[in-house]
């Protein structure tokens, strides 16, 4: 028997409900919580999932041409912000600090050179701001270090062991 996605409550039937830009299949007495999803006639729940382009292409079509900016309920979500965003280490902090002590600049220096505030860089080396990509770009180039996370492909590359590395390896699949 299916079961709520929200309470757990077991139920013969569910409704698709969007709650908070989430849809979800949920119990009668959740559905308050959101707005019911209505399905096309022409649309089945197989569909939903199916590959072919097709019924994505015209899906999404249809809901860009309505104006609604909901999920097209093909199977090709839509691309958004944080596909292409890069994650920055938690300890961005002192790896600015130690970077920075290295070159033997001073807070005020680095800032100069940055030509940035130097408040910014008290902030940034405290942690209690997040560097903008900008400022991650600048800090990047002006103390040569890296503050972003996922370098595990260049550190296979330096290993010696080339022979087991293949293409598929390194190259991202963009499906």
């Amino acid at each position: 028997m299916p079961q709520c996605e929200m309470c757990g409550a077991e139920q013969a039937s569910l409704t698709t409900t969007k709650v908070e830009g989430a849809e979800l299949e949920l119990c009668s007495s959740c559905t308050d919580f959101g707005t019911e999803v209505r399905e096309e006639p022409s649309s089945s729940a197989g569909s939903k999932y199916s590959t072919s382009s097709s019924s994505g292409t015209s899906s999404s079509s249809s809901s860009s041409s309505s104006g609604t900016g909901g999920s097209s309920g093909g199977s090709q979500r839509p691309r958004d912000m944080f596909d292409d965003m890069e994650e920055i280490v938690t300890d961005y902090d002192d790896r600015i600090r130690k970077a920075r002590e290295s070159k033997g600049l001073s807070q005020e220096e680095l800032a100069d050179d940055l030509n940035e505030k130097a408040s910014l860089i008290r902030k940034l080396e405290r942690g209690d701001t997040l560097p903008t990509d900008e400022i991650q770009r600048k800090l990047e180039r002006a103390l040569d270090v890296s503050l972003v996370e996922g370098e595990e492909v260049d550190a296979d590359w330096e290993s010696n062991d080339a022979g087991t590395m293949t293409l598929g390896d390194v190259v991202k699949r963009k499906d």
